[in-house]
């Protein structure tokens, strides 16, 4: 089981499928992650993913769920 100080700015984020979804920007407390906007896949935009997505934290923050579906579920951070 991980916790949330597990995650660290700039830590790679993957889906399970091992593939690439983006870079941590910081936390937004305590049950969001913000990534950065200057990550290729980001598109210039800020998003926010939901800390349930991550199933565990080694060197990277692995998601539950695919990098496609964690792409499209995404939210814009305003």
């Amino acid at each position: 089981m991980f916790k949330s100080l597990d995650i660290r700015d700039h830590m790679e984020v993957v889906g399970s499928d091992d593939r690439h979804v983006g870079t941590v920007d910081h936390m937004e407390g305590a049950d969001r992650i913000l990534l950065t906007k200057d990550d290729p896949a980001a598109g210039g935009k800020h998003h926010i993913i939901a800390i349930d997505w991550v199933d565990y934290v080694d060197n990277k923050i692995h998601l539950n769920k695919p990098c496609k579906a964690a792409m499209k579920e995404w939210l814009p951070a305003v």
